[in-house]
Formats: C-alpha cells, structure tokens, sequence
C-alpha cells in the first residue's frame, strides 16, 4: 500500500475509535447515574485495578502495555468527568513532581488544586474540600517523607491507592553553571543529589524549600540562583535545563499515598498500612513484628516517627500485603492491639506494581 492508502486507512479507523469511545461514554453517564442514586464514590481503585490488569492481558501488541494503560486512565479520566468531576490536592505550585504524579494517576479531564504543604493537602481532604489527596510517601533513594508520615498520625484521612513515578532532577537556572551561587530545592531533592551536589557545586548556597515548583519560581526571578525540579517546571517558569538527571540514583522512584475519606475494597492483590505505638519496653516493638510473621504476613515497609507529645514514644507505620478484610489480616491485627499503645489501620487498597 502506498502512504496515501495508509493514512486513510488510519482515518477510518480512527472514525470507529471515535465512535467506539463515545459509545463507551453513554455507558458511563448511565454508571454515574446509578452512583449517585446510591451515594457511590466515583473514583473506585479496586475497579480501576480491574479494567488496566484486564487491559494489559487483552493487549497482543505491538503497542506496550504501559501505553495501552495510559490511554485508558484517559478515558477513565472522561468518564470521571461525565460522572462528576473530581477535585485533586497536591503539592504545588504547578510542575512539582506531586502535581506530575498527579496528572498521570487521574489524567488531564479532572480538577486540580495546588497546596503549599503536604499538610495542607491531608486537611483539605480531610474537610472535604478536595475528593483526593496525592502525598509523596517514600523515595527510593532518600528514605521516607517526614511530611507525610507525621500528617497521617495527626488527621482522619486513610489510603485508597497509591502510584509511583520514575523521578529524574535537573538543575534549572537562567545563567551559567559557574555563575550560580544559590540552589533552591526539596530536601529530599538535595538528599537524592548529594553526591552531583558534592562534585559540583562546593560553594553555592543549598537552600531548602517546601516544593521543587517553588524553588524554581524562586530561581526563575533571582539572579545567580539555580533549581533542581522536573522538566516540566523548567517549561512552566521560563528556566533552562543546565544538567539532566543529576540524582545519584538512575532508578529513583518516589512513591505516592492516593488519601482520601475511605480506603478500598479489595481487588485480589493489596496492601495495607498500619500505624501504631509500643509501650516503651524491651522487645515491645518485636512482639508486634513476631504477630505478622507468625499469620504469614509478608511487610513490604517499616518507618517510625517520634511522638511529638510524649518523649522516647515513637510512632511506626508498616506496610504489608493483603487487605484488612482477609482473614489473616484481621486476626493479626487483633492480637497486634494487645502489644500496642494505639493502632489504627490507615487503609488497604490495590498493589501498584506498574510506574508511571
């Protein structure tokens, strides 16, 4: 065939896809009809888990899986706009690795609301001002994000999902490398970076920030000041890209916690998190870790915070597989109570073994 024929080929074919797809569409305003009668949530991971597993199977190429599913959470996207149209918090402002993370988990036909801290983004869903919340959660490179984890001890919000994203750092600046005397960033960017840091810049200023986004905002309107943030806050503020992926760690992934007023049903595969205090004792921590081990309860996580109220008291948050509906689950975490202080479950819902 020539590449005339070719392309008109793709024209019919994309003329039933249109067709298709709006098709698919009418069956998702009756859905969102039926949700609302019966106060349904929109978002629903467990379903959402279903159709891309089911996706990926029913995919015979040549197109990855991975592109597949991107369309998909597009469509899904749409249909959560037919439906009612959700409301996402994230870290902002515009372009931080949260508001990335963002838009590829819910897509680009939802509503998003940028927040100056992770704190801001638990209340917000907490109140009830935003539907959902996307926090950074751990790194793969830099540990656990103390934000977050403190957030959890201190709000009423539980964990519906989660989603993790390959992070790459650039160093943003409008001026010479050897003319940057201040450097803006997260200080979880600057852990993720030490090393690049180390060899590069000896002198420069390295100047913490609540958000990648905002140190490039801060970069983009000072002189002799540099940024390291996503590409895509290289575009939105006007900056260029000196250096690209200067972390330390070429397969760095943050992990990011979906919160929101209620977890998730369970899907055949899920995690749950917990977060509990021991009594300060010997052995008061083990005796928990001894509980799921002994129910066949494989941890995925495991991180601690200091109560903030009570000195030599720490808070732990472990992960784990399985939902709190399954059996196992619910008798460990039974027999957990016994040995702790306080224990609450902050929500099991569908494992992501896919990055964005």
């Amino acid at each position: 065939m020539s590449l005339e024929e070719l392309r008109k080929k793709i024209d019919a074919i994309d003329e039933k896809l249109v067709e298709l797809i709006n098709e698919r569409a009418q069956v998702v305003v009756e859905v969102g009809k039926l949700k609302q009668a019966g106060s349904e949530p929109i978002y629903v991971p467990h379903r959402e888990k279903a159709v891309l597993d089911k996706i990926a199977q029913l995919n015979k190429g040549p197109l990855p899986d991975k592109t597949m599913q991107a369309i998909w959470r597009e469509l899904m996207s749409g249909s959560f706009f037919l439906e009612r149209p959700l409301l996402i918090g994230y870290l902002g402002p515009q372009g931080s690795f949260s508001h990335n993370a963002a838009m590829l988990k819910f897509g680009q036909s939802v509503d998003y609301e940028a927040l100056t801290d992770i704190r801001g983004i638990f209340e917000e869903v907490s109140k009830g001002h935003c539907d959902f919340g996307i926090v950074p959660i751990e790194n793969s490179a830099g540990g656990g994000i103390r934000e977050s984890l403190d957030a959890f001890v201190e709000t009423d919000v539980m964990v519906c999902a989660e989603a993790n994203m390959a992070i790459h750092h650039n160093l943003l600046a409008n001026c010479p490398m050897s003319e940057v005397k201040k450097i803006y960033s997260q200080p979880e960017v600057f852990a993720q970076c030490r090393n690049w840091l180390a060899a590069t810049f000896k002198e420069a200023d390295i100047v913490p920030m609540a958000s990648s986004s905002k140190a490039a905002q801060l970069a983009a309107n000072e002189p002799a000041s540099a940024a390291i943030a996503s590409a895509i806050a290289a575009e939105i503020y006007g900056l260029k890209i000196l250096c690209q992926n200067i972390e330390d760690v070429s397969n760095n992934i943050t992990r990011f916690l979906i919160i929101s007023k209620r977890d998730s049903q369970p899907s055949g595969d899920d995690k749950t998190v917990v977060l509990f205090s021991t009594a300060h004792k010997t052995g008061a921590l083990v005796d928990v870790l001894n509980v799921f081990r002994e129910y066949g309860i494989n941890m995925t996580n495991i991180g601690s915070r200091p109560n903030k109220k009570r000195e030599w008291e720490y808070y732990f948050f472990v992960d784990f597989l399985g939902h709190r509906a399954d059996d196992n689950v619910k008798k460990a975490l039974a027999e957990s109570k016994q040995h702790c202080l306080q224990l609450s479950v902050l929500g099991s819902f569908p494992r992501s073994a896919s990055i964005l």
